[in-house]
């Protein structure tokens, strides 16, 4: 029996119920695993629909209906990603953005420079060093629109990551991902940039687009830190223009 706790429950089977709830058209968020508030309320809108009490809770009986009626559904990704799109489609650029730029060790310079850059065309720009949490934490208590992380890797080149799973796939993460590969590619072509989505627990975390940028090599990422804050603000300001289109 799952039900809305403090703190939240997480897992698989919580995906689960969110992936067989959003192909019914009834929107319970981005498939994170979280049972949070859009969870309880999509619960309690199928079950209005069934002639149900509508507690929010959802039992092994509700799951075989949710199960039978997802079977005749269609495999797509459902209402989530429709509703991320609707969003972001609102999205006016002239409007102050409200930036959070994330950092762990070793990246730390190279996270300032961004963020300085960011804040002479959005001043709503702030940075947050921490553990995985607090960082998802902090952006979500700051109402940000983007998220934009930086990590150090001992990989031979840069992996600008956003979120995905089997069922969901954040269309603002990845799009932005995606022009934050090609500026960085573009601005310092000795670093290998690729794109990649994954269930990672900060941009599970986070309830806005976020990106978390893996930089490698060190040497270079050092040398060429300037040119990387401009590119990924570049990206970020091209991405607000138009965040749909895919490149």
């Amino acid at each position: 029996m799952l039900f809305l706790r403090s703190p939240n429950t997480r897992g698989d089977d919580v995906a689960e119920l969110q992936t067989l709830l959003n192909r019914l058209g009834f929107d319970s968020g981005r498939v994170d695993g979280i049972f949070g508030p859009l969870l309880v309320r999509a619960i309690s809108e199928f079950q209005t629909n069934m002639g149900l009490e509508p507690n929010g809770i959802c039992t092994p009986e509700l799951v075989v209906a949710l199960k039978r009626m997802a079977s005749q559904s269609g495999e797509g990704p459902g209402v989530a990603v429709v509703r991320e799109s609707i969003d972001l489609s609102a999205v006016d650029a002239r409007d102050e953005a409200r930036i959070v730029v994330g950092f762990f060790p070793g990246v730390a310079a190279l996270a300032h420079s961004v963020a300085l850059r960011s804040k002479t065309s959005h001043p709503l720009t702030t940075t947050v060093e921490s553990d995985v949490l607090s960082q998802a934490q902090a952006a979500n208590r700051f109402g940000a629109d983007v998220f934009v992380g930086f990590e150090s890797s001992a990989d031979s080149g840069c992996t600008i990551f956003y979120y995905e799973v089997p069922t969901f796939v954040s269309v603002g993460g990845r799009n932005l991902a995606l022009r934050i590969a090609a500026a960085i590619s573009s601005r310092v072509p000795e670093l290998s940039v690729t794109t990649q989505g994954v269930r990672h627990p900060l941009l599970r975390e986070t309830r806005m687009t976020a990106v978390l940028c893996s930089m490698a090599p060190q040497e270079i990422v050092s040398l060429k830190t300037n040119a990387i804050s401009t590119a990924v603000n570049d990206a970020l300001d091209i991405w607000r223009q138009d965040p749909l289109t895919e490149l």
